[in-house]
């Protein structure tokens, strides 16, 4: 179940990897809207009558076999997944993602026979101290844009204290199962890291018509991307600079 600790272990690991730099940017929805975005057999979570959406821009890195290096091109670079948060009909949660995006054409190519939605988008991120700058170009099945489809600047803060890191933020970040559809078969895979090191955040996202205009609005581009209304309010954010992540081997959900 999700929360601040894995609770399972994955003791033989079939692929390792790092995620750096990571900002959650949260939204709350209305379930219906979220649910029709979902297959059969997953039912969204409701905390207080309502659904959360996340988006988590990022740095991939090292991602391997245990024992193997890097497959050439995959040393590190950016994603950016849209999530939602669901449970099996017997009750065990985790994610659902609903788009996921990287540069990297073997990657997607490798990981779409999993059933996971990868599309490629030309993308960026850098940092500068506690600054962390995301770029993601338009999301294509092949060809590569260099817009600003989406684009961030995220000023980390403060690690959270204890008060902050309420239920609501542990059960959201803490997610040790995905799933994931391959051949109308729903699967999951198990997840585990160290509890992500949670810092406060603040974000301004620069539209696609002009980089020097600030607005909330190409936030939500991966949102509509998706299929989801905009969204009523704006998010809560939190920053994590990096975990250490196991995954074990998919199995029937």
């Amino acid at each position: 179940m999700s929360g601040r600790n894995p609770d399972h272990s994955v003791r033989f690991p079939v692929n390792v990897q790092d995620w750096e730099d990571l900002t959650f940017l949260h939204w709350p929805y209305e379930a219906d809207a979220v649910q029709r975005l979902v297959p059969e057999g997953l039912t969204v979570q409701e905390w207080d009558g309502r659904t959360w959406v996340g988006i988590t821009p990022f740095r991939m890195a090292r991602v391997r076999v245990p024992g193997l290096p890097p497959p050439p091109g995959w040393g590190a670079f950016p994603e950016l997944n849209v999530r939602a948060y669901v449970r099996t009909r017997d009750g065990r949660d985790g994610i659902w993602f609903l788009g996921m995006v990287v540069p990297r054409l073997t990657f997607i190519a490798a990981l779409r026979t999993l059933g996971l939605p990868y599309d490629r988008s030309h993308s960026s991120l850098s940092v500068d101290g506690s600054r962390w700058t995301y770029r993601f170009g338009t999301p294509h099945g092949i060809r590569s844009r260099p817009d600003a489809w989406f684009q961030a600047v995220v000023d980390v803060g403060r690690p959270l204290d204890t008060t902050e890191r309420t239920p609501l933020v542990d059960s959201l970040t803490g997610r040790w199962t995905a799933y994931h559809r391959r051949a109308r078969v729903l699967w999951r895979t198990p997840v585990v890291h160290e509890p992500w090191p949670l810092h406060t955040a603040t974000v301004t996202a620069t539209t696609r018509r002009s980089a020097a205009a600030a607005s909330t609005g190409s936030l939500t581009a991966p949102l509509h991307w998706v299929g989801l209304p905009s969204p009523a309010e704006d998010p809560i954010v939190h920053a994590a600079p990096a975990v250490h992540t196991r995954l074990g081997g998919p199995r029937p959900a």
